[in-house]
């Protein structure tokens, strides 16, 4: 008798089982594409887009999943999350910069400084070329001598003129290239004191110009 009765009692297990999960699973609620109010549980790809509701059994509302954001809503997130990091970056700068200033004339004074020291070293290799200038005028003077007199410049002679002029380019180059840094650096600081200015509230009193140095 167990027998007859195994193949029902599993046929009613099963469908209780079923009916069960059924029960207990979760429903969607959504608007379909004409606006209408849908509760099923599926929902299609393009509906989950406009956002959803998740329901329980008893209808109530467990969860609720925003809409997909649009392209304008995602370039607008991205671009107020570069101002907010563009913000912090700034204010981390300012602080550094009142950290080394608290008022936009010690800025100037600073820049002052940092001019007068690479005038200086122009100044140096400008003396420098001095140098070099009469010594070339001496070889050049002294192979002259020997071209008017019918007598060959020896190869030392001339390969110490070119060495000599060689040496002169360099040193001009380099001059050069500190004049660039010398104008890279008042840009920075010029920079740098109209944002002290900004962040203090105070105005500089001294110019921009670097003035001469007092005896």
């Amino acid at each position: 008798m167990n027998n007859l009765f195994r193949p029902a009692i599993t046929a009613f297990t099963l469908a209780l089982l079923l009916f069960t999960a059924t029960a207990s699973a979760n429903m969607y609620r959504y608007t379909d594409e004409n606006g209408q109010v849908v509760i099923s549980n599926t929902i299609p790809q393009a509906a989950s887009r406009r956002g959803y509701d998740i329901l329980n059994k008893t209808g109530r509302v467990v969860e609720t999943v925003d809409p997909a954001p649009t392209a304008e809503e995602i370039a607008a997130r991205e671009a107020k999350k570069r101002d907010e990091e563009s913000q912090a970056q700034q204010l981390e700068l300012d602080r550094k910069l009142l950290e080394r200033f608290s008022h936009p004339d010690e800025a100037v004074r600073a820049m002052y400084r940092k001019i007068r020291e690479l005038r200086g070293l122009s100044q140096l290799k400008r003396g420098n070329i001095s140098v070099i200038e009469n010594q070339l005028d001496t070889e050049q003077g002294r192979a002259a001598d020997r071209e008017r007199s019918g007598r060959a410049i020896p190869d030392a002679t001339l390969n110490k003129i070119r060495r000599l002029e060689s040496s002169i380019r360099e040193i001009e180059r380099e001059i050069g290239s500190q004049q660039a840094e010398i104008d890279g650096v008042k840009r920075q600081f010029v920079e740098d004191i109209d944002r002290l200015e900004a962040v203090t509230g105070e105005s500089r009193t001294l110019p921009l110009e670097v003035p001469p140095e007092e005896r």
